[in-house]
């Protein structure tokens, strides 16, 4: 059964974007997230703040320690983002870790996230063979479970993640953690042309997506890209809601170009 998040991504007519933010990170953190919107967000990935987060990268993990020294909790978030629900016009998103969704039971974490409007889920260091329970349990409650192909994942594997990845597939662009890098790794572009190829929902490159520039880059062979430590360290840095939506908005010109010129 299709979503809200996959109907969202598959219904845009345009490359998709998708900005980061960590869930928490200010008191008034939501504000981001209509900053986020009005600067031409497709949907909004929001991170549960974690203090052992394997595949983040310093900007983030200094975004998630910000947080839970102010803090926060997944209860919190999610009565926050619960808050602005009515405001928000695109689907969010929320990614975490196993040890939070294992901590509250898959049915009852992924009831949670469906009260609170969230219609999407990354839960990264939850392999494929080990989804059933959680794919099973975010189904059942209309929440989209995004899943991720890397530069190292075996072609079969590749075709068996987009056959069973709802909402997107996340392409992760290289090995390593999430951070800012000076150039796009070539092997994400290959990636996301053999994901696309394998058919499933659309395919957006994440991970190391830095600039303007490099999203448009990507959308040459992806669906659209994830934008996160690159917007986060503008807001650990102090950048208001305003600031946010110009950078966002920034990335939304480049791939708007990008995709006028591929067609």
């Amino acid at each position: 059964m299709t979503g809200a998040l996959e109907t969202a991504m598959r219904g845009a007519r345009r490359p998709r974007l998708v900005p980061y933010v960590t869930g928490g990170v200010t008191a008034s953190w939501t504000r981001y997230l209509l900053a986020c919107q009005a600067g031409g967000a497709d949907a909004i990935e929001v991170g549960l703040p974690f203090s052992d987060p394997m595949l983040d990268g310093a900007t983030i993990q200094r975004a998630s320690d910000q947080a839970l020294a102010r803090g926060a909790t997944v209860e919190g978030i999610l009565t926050d983002l619960a808050s602005v629900r009515d405001q928000l016009r695109v689907p969010v998103v929320v990614m975490t870790y196993a040890n939070l969704v294992v901590h509250a039971g898959a049915t009852a974490f992924c009831r949670r996230l469906a009260a609170a409007g969230v219609t999407g889920l990354i839960v990264p260091d939850v392999p494929i063979d080990e989804a059933d329970e959680l794919e099973t349990a975010a189904a059942g409650h209309g929440v989209d479970l995004v899943l991720l192909v890397a530069p190292s994942t075996p072609p079969v594997r590749v075709r068996q993640i987009c056959a069973r990845s709802r909402g997107f597939v996340y392409a992760v662009s290289t090995m390593g953690t999430t951070g800012e890098r000076d150039t796009l790794d070539d092997r994400a572009l290959v990636l996301a042309t053999d994901a696309r190829q394998a058919g499933g929902p659309p395919v957006l490159i994440g991970f190391g997506v830095s600039t303007p520039a490099q999203a448009a880059q990507a959308a040459g062979a992806a669906d659209g890209v994830v934008v996160a430590s690159a917007l986060m360290r503008e807001v650990l840095d102090g950048a208001t809601p305003d600031r946010l939506r110009q950078l966002v908005a920034g990335f939304r010109t480049a791939l708007d170009q990008a995709g006028t010129t591929s067609r």
